[in-house]
C-alpha cells in the first residue's frame, strides 16, 4: 500500500541524474522524451495514472525531484528538535514508508508538506519556462485595481492554479484508487498542503515614473519562500485534529466532541503517535539514542524529553568560530578565528540497542 511519496523518494537519485543536463538543451529534451517511458517505468510505487503523467510530462519529473528535496529539507527543519526528526533513511532502512503506513500526525504532516512541495516546484518551473505545458499565469493581463489604485499586470505571475492542478492529478492518483479511511485522510491532508502554498501568494509591484514616483505601477503575483508554507503547516501539525470516519464512510467527525470540526485547512489523523523513543522499524522510528539534546531547554529538545528519561552523555569538543568581528569602512567585516570549547550532550542508548522485537 506504499503511496507515490515513497516511490519518488527512493527514485530521487534516478530522477536527478536523469535530469542533470540543462532543460534548455534541445538535444537533452529530445533524448529525455525518447527515454521517458523507460525512466517512468522504473520509478517504483507509481500507479498507472502517475506513469501516464510521467510519460506525458517527463520534464516535470525534474521539478518533482526538486520538490522532493525542498519538502524533505523543510520537514527535517520543522522536526529538528523533536524525537522523530523526519530522517527517513538509516543504513538503507526505508523508514519513511513505515511512518506513512500509519495514520498519525506525522503522516498527516508528511502528506501535506510533500503535496505542497510538488505545487511549489511545478509552479516555479512554469514561471521559469522549464515546462512546455505551462507558463506564467495567463489570467493576469491588462489593468486592475487594488487599495492603492490602478495598476497594470506585467512581469510573470506564478501560475499557482496549474501547479495545484498538476499536483492534485499526480499526488492524489494513488489515493483515489482506494475508498478506505486512510485514503480519505491522505486526500484531505494533500489538499491542505496545496492550499497552504496558495495562501502565501502575494502581489509584488514595481513603480514607474519620474524619480521613482508611482504614477504607474506594474504588478504580478509571486509565491512566498517555501519556509512560510512549512511554518504554517507546522502550526497545523501542532493543532491537528483526531477524527473518526462518519457512519456512511464519506467523511470525518471529530474523535473528541469537545474539539471543533476540522476545516479544509486543518490536518487530520486517526491514530495516536508512538513516542519514537526506541528503534522500531514497524512505526518508522530510529529512536533518540545519540541525538544531541539541549541541557538548558525546557522544550521538546531538552535532554529530559529528547532522551526519554534514559539520561545523556556529555563530551567536550573544540571548534573554530569567528570572533572579534569588526566593520571596516567601506564595506567589509573582518573577523578572527577563535578556538571555542563547548559541551555536547547526546542521549544515552537503551539497554537493548537493536530494533524492537514484536514476537
Amino acid at each position: 500500500n506504499m503511496n507515490f511519496l515513497s516511490g519518488i523518494w527512493w527514485s530521487l537519485p534516478l530522477v536527478l541524474v536523469w535530469a542533470t543536463p540543462p532543460v534548455t538543451s534541445s538535444w537533452w529534451y529530445m533524448g529525455a522524451v525518447g527515454s521517458s517511458r523507460v525512466m517512468c517505468d522504473n520509478v517504483p510505487g507509481l500507479v498507472s495514472r502517475q506513469r501516464q503523467l510521467c510519460r506525458r510530462h517527463p520534464e516535470a519529473m525534474l521539478s518533482i525531484g526538486r520538490g522532493v528535496a525542498a519538502w524533505t529539507a523543510e520537514c527535517q527543519h520543522q522536526f529538528r528538535r523533536h524525537r522523530w526528526d523526519c530522517n527517513a533513511l538509516e543504513r538503507g532502512q526505508r523508514l519513511l514508508g513505515r511512518v506513512l503506513l500509519r495514520s498519525s500526525r506525522e503522516s498527516a504532516f508528511v502528506h501535506a508538506i510533500s503535496s505542497a512541495g510538488v505545487v511549489f516546484a511545478i509552479t516555479r518551473a512554469c514561471s521559469q519556462g522549464e515546462l512546455k505545458s505551462c507558463s506564467c499565469d495567463p489570467k493576469r493581463k491588462g489593468s486592475a485595481k487594488d487599495s492603492k489604485g490602478h495598476f497594470d499586470w506585467g512581469g510573470c505571475s506564478d501560475n499557482i492554479e496549474y501547479g495545484i492542478k498538476f499536483a492534485r492529478a499526480f499526488v492524489d492518483a494513488k489515493e483515489r484508487k482506494g475508498k478506505d479511511a486512510r485514503a480519505l485522510m491522505n486526500l484531505h491532508n494533500n489538499r491542505a498542503g496545496r492550499k497552504a502554498v496558495k495562501r502565501f501568494l502575494k502581489q509584488e509591484c514595481k513603480c514607474h515614473g519620474v524619480s521613482g514616483s508611482c504614477t504607474l505601477r506594474t504588478c504580478w503575483l509571486a509565491m512566498a519562500e517555501f519556509r512560510k508554507t512549512g511554518d504554517y503547516l507546522w502550526k497545523k501539525y501542532n493543532g491537528a485534529i483526531q477524527v473518526v470516519m462518519n457512519q456512511d464512510g464519506t467523511g470525518f467527525t471529530v474523535a473528541n466532541k469537545r474539539f471543533k470540526k476540522p476545516t479544509k485547512n486543518d490536518l487530520v489523523y486517526f491514530e495516536s503517535s508512538p513516542d519514537y523513543c526506541i528503534r522500531d522499524r514497524d512505526v518508522g522510528s530510529l529512536g533518540t539514542a545519540g541525538r544531541v539534546c539541549n541541557q538548558t531547554s525546557r522544550g521538546m529538545d531538552s535532554c529530559e524529553v529528547m532522551c526519554c528519561g534514559r539520561g545523556y552523555d556529555t563530551s567536550r569538543v573544540s571548534r573554530m568560530t569567528k570572533c572579534e568581528c569588526k566593520f571596516h569602512w567601506c564595506c567589509a567585516v573582518r573577523c578572527q578565528d577563535c578556538l571555542e570549547v563547548v559541551d555536547i550532550h547526546t542521549c544515552k542508548a537503551p539497554k537493548s540497542t537493536g530494533w524492537i522485537s514484536r514476537t
